[in-house]
């Protein structure tokens, strides 16, 4: 697979997968009660609703844990912004420990599912919070590198892991 090829965090990473797990005593929030939407709202059909965003994803599985992401406070209805004047989304995530081996799954999972739900005219950043990572700048970049993300999601285990994690039936 071609992230091999160019030396990709990510094959560093999913050989990390199986050493157990990082943070095993995670805090556990209780999940918000979602808010009604009201589709009267006057907005342009392609504008793009960082509380909606946030509604899509909220759920995704951590690839350590059975909780959702919104359930480790990994992701909030703040950590999305959303600048229409710019076409940007930026979605910034905190793992739950400064040397999460898991931040570049998370950061996967966020891109896989996101990545037909917004107006083709907008680009998408997904970043770790300032400060939450210690390997922050590394993780920033192979996440928002097309090729990189390509090609990792071409490995066949790594693929796999994204999946259970977007479609886990066990939240």
């Amino acid at each position: 697979f071609r992230a091999v090829e160019r030396g990709s965090v990510f094959r560093e990473k999913l050989g990390e997968m199986t050493l157990g797990l990082i943070n095993a005593n995670p805090v556990v929030h209780a999940k918000k009660e979602r808010i009604a939407r009201v589709d009267d709202l006057p907005h342009a059909d392609d504008a793009v609703d960082p509380l909606e965003i946030y509604d899509f994803v909220r759920d995704i599985r951590d690839p350590e844990h059975p909780y959702s992401l919104e359930q480790l406070s990994v992701l909030s209805e703040e950590s999305i912004t959303v600048d229409e004047k710019l076409g940007r989304i930026l979605i910034t995530f905190t793992p739950t420990i400064q040397h999460c081996t898991m931040a570049t799954v998370i950061g996967l999972c966020l891109r896989e599912k996101l990545k037909n739900c917004f107006p083709p005219h907008f680009k998408v950043d997904i970043k770790v919070s300032p400060g939450s990572h210690a390997d922050e700048e590394s993780v920033n970049k192979q996440l928002n590198d097309k090729e990189r993300v390509a090609a990792a999601m071409e490995n066949p285990n790594l693929r796999q892991l994204v999946d259970e994690c977007l479609y886990s039936s066990e939240l």
